[in-house]
């Protein structure tokens, strides 16, 4: 068990005042909604009601605070880039896996083949698609599809995740792009198991259906360096989540990663079914779902969201209590 003292800092607000503000950032968030549109280029997924949307906070006190569309079912999409990333550097460490995948944004769209073909032998980062492939490559050879079913239910403690095979075959039938990239990562030497196979993989890990409670819970294993504050138990190795987290802040929304880490401060990665999973570090794990989406794949509504609860609970990465409080008290500015 971490020896973490929660009444000393990183202390969020009192339950009546987060609702509030959750509340009230939740409503004027949902006016957002029509501003965005669903993944029409996957069929199945140009289906889902654009105006849903939700979102779980987890503390890590132990408090929970849902509101909306919180246990819609959904799929991962991209979110499942963190997993199966999360997996690989358990299992084959940072110095293998950093030989297949860079770490750097790549300022490209998520599922761009230029920077690949033409400035890069190998995926900028892991949590672009081209990046993800390369992580599909290194497992599909040392871990099956069940084990990965069976570690997402674990880390998100969700017994009820499942694969949706109608997103799975809709995705396969427009996959050319992402076949493209496989085929050319295999001529780099980058992809050396099975392209065909490999891009199977990939494509189930993004058609596992979750909620944003299933995020929330997933984020806050995040949020306490990999261990579940309330038994003790490691889920993940300390050097695996600063990793992951870190790539989540740089690149985790893509082409406007940066723009993200100025509004909202909180390591972040989104998928094109409308999730959320957001970690604010020694506070809470939280997941949102709002499927309407920008032009850069990410969540209108949801961002709308988080950027109220950042700034009003104080959950931006950068926020110090401590320091903020001796600023205030001393006047040191």
């Amino acid at each position: 068990m971490h020896d973490y003292s929660l009444e000393q800092a990183y202390i969020m607000k009192d339950r009546k005042e987060t609702l509030d503000i959750v509340e009230r950032a939740y409503e004027e968030a949902r006016k957002h909604t029509c501003e965005g549109h669903v993944a029409t280029y996957i069929p199945e997924l140009g289906k889902v009601n654009p105006d849903q949307l939700g979102i779980c906070i987890y503390r890590l006190d132990g408090e929970k605070i849902c509101f909306g569309d919180y246990n819609v079912r959904f799929t991962m999409q991209s979110i499942s880039k963190v997993m199966s990333l999360c997996v690989a550097l358990e299992i084959l460490g940072m110095e293998e896996v950093f030989k297949y995948v860079g770490a750097e944004p790549s300022g490209e769209a998520f599922n761009s083949i230029a920077e690949l073909d033409l400035n890069s032998n190998k995926p900028y980062n892991p949590l672009i698609n081209s990046g993800a492939l390369a992580i599909a490559g290194l497992l599909v050879d040392k871990v099956s599809f069940y084990d990965m079913i069976a570690f997402a239910r674990r880390i998100c403690v969700d017994d009820d995740i499942t694969f949706n095979e109608e997103a799975y075959e809709s995705e396969m039938k427009t996959c050319s792009r992402n076949r493209a990239i496989a085929y050319l990562l295999e001529s780099k030497g980058i992809i050396q198991a099975d392209v065909e196979e490999t891009l199977k993989f990939y494509t189930k890990l993004c058609a596992l259906n979750v909620t944003a409670e299933s995020l929330a819970n997933f984020a806050k294993i995040l949020a306490s360096d990999g261990v579940c504050i309330k038994t003790g138990k490691r889920y993940l190795s300390g050097s695996t989540v600063r990793i992951v987290k870190t790539l989540m802040l740089t690149c985790g929304m893509y082409d406007g990663s940066g723009t993200y880490a100025i509004q909202v401060g909180i390591p972040t990665k989104s998928g094109v079914g409308g999730g959320l999973l957001c970690v604010s570090d020694k506070r809470a794990g939280i997941g949102v779902f709002g499927p309407a989406l920008d032009d850069k794949g990410n969540s209108v509504a949801g961002i709308k969201l988080l950027e109220q609860i950042s700034e009003h609970l104080r959950l931006n990465l950068f926020f110090d209590p401590d320091w903020d409080d001796l600023i205030n008290k001393e006047k040191l500015i």
